[in-house]
């Protein structure tokens, strides 16, 4: 006798057990602790830095090739992307997972102080900032129409308020909305 022809013969034993299943799940995945704003690590760290008028081409050549050899020696990197545009340069610095992130951060500003005489001297000082996701949203709704600014402005506020009221929902903030004087 196969297994499907036993639980064909059996059908209220598997239909049970099924049900008391779907019982269990549904109590584990109350009793499952939840956070409103977990705290996530993500490792990640950007630095920036800026140069009035500097080229893209010049910004990899003076700012970003530097800035990446002294990264590339710090232990735990994962990966290096860098972007050099009219102005300035980035470099993302991505770690591997579990690093602790008080060292990474500090390893990357020893390494930006230790580039930074090696850049022009009319680079801005290096910003090093870790990302944070609670910083971005999670959800932009965008408004947009052949209506009055104030019309928009409160279908908006509407919409927030409207986008609030779910309980599991912290915070919805309205953008682009000017003063009224």
């Amino acid at each position: 006798m196969s297994l499907i022809e036993v639980g064909l013969n059996r059908s209220r034993t598997v239909l049970a057990t099924l049900l008391l299943l779907l019982i269990a799940g549904a109590f584990s995945f109350d009793a499952i602790p939840k956070e409103a704003q977990p705290d996530v690590n993500i490792p990640i760290i950007y630095v920036s830095m800026h140069h009035e008028g500097i080229s893209p081409e010049d910004s990899e050549r003076l700012l970003i090739r530097p800035m990446e050899a002294k990264m590339r020696s710090i232990e735990g990197v994962k990966e290096l992307r860098a972007t050099s545009y009219l102005g300035g340069g980035n470099v993302i610095i991505e770690f591997e997972a579990g690093f602790n992130p008080d060292t990474a951060i500090n390893d990357v500003r020893e390494k930006v102080d230790l580039v930074r005489p090696d850049l022009p001297d009319d680079t801005d000082y290096p910003t090093v900032n870790e990302v944070n996701p609670s910083l971005f949203p999670i959800l932009v709704v965008t408004l947009s129409g052949d209506l009055p600014e104030r019309t928009l402005i409160g279908l908006a506020r509407e919409l927030r308020d409207s986008i609030e009221a779910i309980s599991e929902v912290l915070e919805a903030k309205v953008g682009g909305d000017r003063d009224e004087l």
